[in-house]
């Protein structure tokens, strides 16, 4: 039974604003080894007035990379694939970008990322 419950992941990372109580964050579920896909959830959260999940489309056991960028104030832009997400902790909101710019809106903070087998948050060097 144990055998059959390895390879599944089920992971969190964050990218924290400021503190442990404003990020935006990654989740991610795979329920069976055997399953390609790994369910996505984005969670914005600013406590006390924010905490939303947003389901987004999946991903695979290998990724792909999320850039996460500046896009104003409270206010991110989620690049995976070939989509784009805005993530607001002001609005409290996930959704969609289906009409999202060529260049990035902002400057690039970071990104989530697959290292060592484990999903973690890389900030970009000299980012706040």
């Amino acid at each position: 039974m144990l055998l059959g419950l390895t390879g599944c992941e089920n992971s969190a990372t964050a990218y924290t604003v400021d503190g442990s109580e404003h990020a935006v964050m990654l989740m991610r579920e795979q329920r069976y080894f055997w399953a390609d896909e790994v369910e996505q959830a984005i969670v914005v959260a600013r406590l006390p007035k924010c905490q939303r999940r947003v389901s987004i489309w999946p991903g695979s056991g290998d990724g792909p990379v999320m850039e996460v960028y500046e896009a104003g104030y409270r206010l991110w832009a989620l690049h995976q694939g070939r989509r784009w997400y805005l993530a607001s902790t002001e609005k409290c909101r996930v959704q969609d970008w289906a009409d999202a710019p060529a260049t990035p809106p902002g400057a690039l903070v970071g990104s989530f990322r697959m290292r060592d087998g484990e999903m973690v948050f890389e900030p970009v060097a000299g980012a706040k």
